[in-house]
């Protein structure tokens, strides 16, 4: 059981001690996507929805998702972060919502579990302030696009996963 980082010898579950690692600047970025009908897009161009500021909103909770992402992954170390970003597209093509995260801190791991957990929450967010006018949504694509530091040095998606 030794090569499983999150297991102890007996096979319990645990946090993975960082305790000897040096901190360094670490940055992740994730992307994910809500497709919804036209008239959807629609509404929310013409700010007719019925909960108001759609992408304000879902900006923000997954700002505020970002920062409490030990809270809601088990064994998640809690990081302070140094900056979470998400910015939401209004996309015809998809027809849809485009959802992008980017999350930085200068610490001894990763902030990939933060980044996917902004764009998750962001557009649940938006399937919760959209549902009431389009029920057939689909929340889609959640993944890691690029991430800088640590260990294993930097890594960027270059094609499908």
């Amino acid at each position: 059981m030794s090569d499983l980082t999150h297991l102890d010898d007996k096979g319990r579950a645990r946090m993975v001690d960082v305790s000897d690692k040096e901190p360094t600047a670490r940055t992740a970025k994730a992307e994910g996507s809500l497709s919804c009908g036209y008239e959807t897009l629609d509404r929310v161009r013409a700010r007719t929805t019925p909960k108001g500021s759609v992408i304000g909103t879902a900006e923000l909770a997954g700002v505020m998702a970002a920062k409490r992402t030990a809270d809601l992954i088990p064994l998640c170390h809690p990081l302070p972060l140094t900056k979470a970003e998400v910015r939401i597209e209004l996309d015809d093509a998809l027809p849809g919502f485009r959802v992008k995260s980017e999350v930085r801190t200068h610490g001894v791991t990763g902030v990939e579990m933060e980044a996917l957990t902004a764009v998750s929450v962001a557009c649940l967010t938006l399937f919760d302030m959209l549902k009431a006018i389009d029920q057939s949504m689909v929340i889609g694509g959640i993944e890691v696009v690029s991430k800088n530091g640590g260990k294993s040095g930097d890594w960027k998606r270059s094609g499908p996963p």
